[in-house]
């Protein structure tokens, strides 16, 4: 037997003179963001090794490799008069708004740069989710599991023991799934998030830390991060696996956030919005 949801509007917080960060994700009548401490992220420049605080980071144009989660994240962004917020990069520009649409957020982003210009993107998300957490994404999906850090890894189909997030084990692990959709489960809340890019590869990348990162003071934190692309880094992207800058001079995409709470629902992977078409 399945309840009806009960929709709620979700509300975003960003910090733009600090890279943009997400620093607040209230819905479904709860905080998704998980923090931590960080003395250096209030200071951070261009060029300095990633200070996880938590929270959603804009990374681009990469996640790992140089610079380390990408160049946006260091950097101040600007916000105009209608709520537009952008950063401006060596090699691109990046904005984005945010707005609210009944239940749902929308974050409409627009990268600048000259044609031909490879990216990744990742809405790095951090999540607080309690042991027994589980992601919804239809089984079979193809998965890029990274088992240590670096740039390999092997093929598998989800879920492959990647859908649960337990207690604390001492292992870290990412993947990326080549899914534009997810549902993250924890507890009687449903968060869902999509990204939509015309013409451009997208997927779902996860960070599942259960306290087996760094080697030194390990912590938790458990990433769910709608992706353009399909790896973690620019640099070992092949042929379709990063965004590339068509000839009119930009990319846009979407990244639309929902949920709601229910006491029993079944994963429903078929009740998204249909893909938007952009245009130059």
């Amino acid at each position: 037997m399945v309840s009806t949801p009960a929709p709620a509007p979700a509300r975003i917080e960003t910090d733009p003179a600090h890279g943009g960060r997400w620093t607040s994700l209230w819905a479904a009548g709860r905080e998704w963001l998980w923090h931590r401490p960080e003395p250096r992220r209030p200071g951070v420049r261009p060029g300095d090794a990633f200070a996880d605080a938590g929270g959603l980071e804009e990374c681009v144009p990469t996640v790992r490799g140089t610079p380390d989660h990408g160049d946006a994240w260091a950097r101040p962004w600007h916000r105009a008069a209608d709520g537009t917020e952008s950063a401006d990069c060596p090699d691109f520009r990046i904005s984005r708004l945010i707005r609210a649409e009944g239940d749902r957020a929308v974050a409409e982003y627009r990268l600048t740069a000259e044609p031909g210009y490879r990216f990744l993107w990742a809405a790095h998300a951090l999540l607080d989710l309690a042991p027994g957490a589980r992601l919804g994404i239809a089984d079979g999906t193809p998965v890029r599991h990274y088992p240590d850090g670096g740039d390999g890894y092997t093929t598998r189909a989800w879920p492959s023991g990647l859908d649960r997030i337990g207690p604390d084990d001492g292992t870290a692990t990412g993947a990326v799934v080549d899914t534009g959709q997810v549902s993250v489960h924890d507890g009687t809340a449903v968060l869902r998030l999509a990204v939509e890019a015309a013409g451009q590869p997208v997927s779902v990348a996860l960070w599942r830390n259960l306290g087996g990162f760094p080697d030194r003071d390990p912590y938790r934190s458990v990433g769910v991060e709608p992706m353009l692309g399909r790896v973690f880094g620019l640099a070992a992207a092949g042929e379709g696996d990063a965004a590339v800058v068509p000839a009119c001079g930009e990319v846009r995409w979407r990244l639309t956030v929902t949920a709601h709470t229910t006491t029993d629902i079944q994963n429903n992977q078929n009740n998204q919005k249909g893909t938007r078409t952009w245009s130059c």
